[in-house]
């Protein structure tokens, strides 16, 4: 694949529980306003991972995202990443600021930053998936054959008051009920303490990568924002009233503006 990287290209890095259907609604508006998408599916994200995967450190998956890219001769790009995809996100434009023109952080607060989810998104974000996930041996014994019970209750609670469309919410339980995919997904939690070591190196030299920090009301909210002022130098904040950890699902005509107009600033 040889790629032309004079036109504008964003990388879509979704999150957990999620596939890229998260993007749905994205790619046709980012293409319409001439930008090239390319989604890419996180290792175990909905998909089963492959056989060489082995180090789910979020500073190994962007690595191999940007190896991949490079690869495929695309050099410079904005990255867009959701939950997990924009932790990844955040590493891939620290190690590699010439790559990375602007980045879009929906819906995250990066491992061993301190901040807290404000009230309106408390009521309703789990506060129970991150431990649950990361207990050795818990979820593996109790998940099994509950695939609709556990992420269904992570995904409509996170959702927050305006939800998911009940298809949606069957086709991510679906694809998250594939062999191999549990196992990869509570490997992502599992790395905490070497992902907030990193977090924590980046914090002492912030990255001036343009930040976009996307956050729904009814879940991380102004959170995201406040998380990355310790970790980028030029951070946007914007919150979506009616969105709870999905806001690219669910106030799409105003992110897929937001998005646009940000990453046409950020060439």
């Amino acid at each position: 694949m040889t790629h032309d990287n004079r036109t504008p290209t964003a990388v879509l890095l979704h999150g957990w529980p999620v596939t890229t259907g998260h993007w749905r609604h994205l790619v046709p508006a980012l293409e319409a306003a001439g930008v090239t998408t390319i989604p890419v599916t996180l290792p175990g994200l909905g998909v089963a991972p492959a056989p060489d995967v082995s180090d789910y450190r979020k500073a190994a998956l962007a690595e191999r995202v940007r190896t991949r890219l490079a690869r495929e001769g695309v050099t410079r790009y904005a990255v867009v990443g959701h939950d997990w995809g924009a932790t990844v996100g955040y590493l891939m434009a620290a190690a590699a600021p010439e790559s990375v023109s602007a980045l879009v952080v929906e819906e995250e607060i990066l491992p061993g930053v301190d901040v807290e989810i404000p009230p309106a998104g408390r009521s309703h974000y789990p506060a129970w998936h991150g431990p649950f996930n990361r207990a050795p041996g818990l979820a593996e014994q109790l998940v099994p054959g509950r695939e609709a019970a556990y992420y269904g209750a992570f995904l409509q609670q996170s959702a927050g008051p305006t939800g998911l469309a009940p298809d949606v919410l069957h086709a991510y339980v679906e694809a998250y009920s594939a062999p191999g995919v549990l196992d990869a997904g509570l490997a992502y939690y599992r790395t905490r303490s070497e992902d907030v070591e990193d977090i924590r190196a980046l914090s002492r030299r912030p990255i001036s990568t343009p930040v976009l920090a996307v956050g729904g009301r009814h879940a991380m909210g102004v959170a995201v924002a406040e998380g990355l002022a310790a970790l980028a130098t030029d951070v946007t904040p914007l919150v979506f009233e009616r969105s709870g950890h999905y806001p690219a699902e669910q106030e799409p005509e105003r992110v897929n503006n937001a998005i646009v107009r940000f990453l046409h600033q950020h060439p």
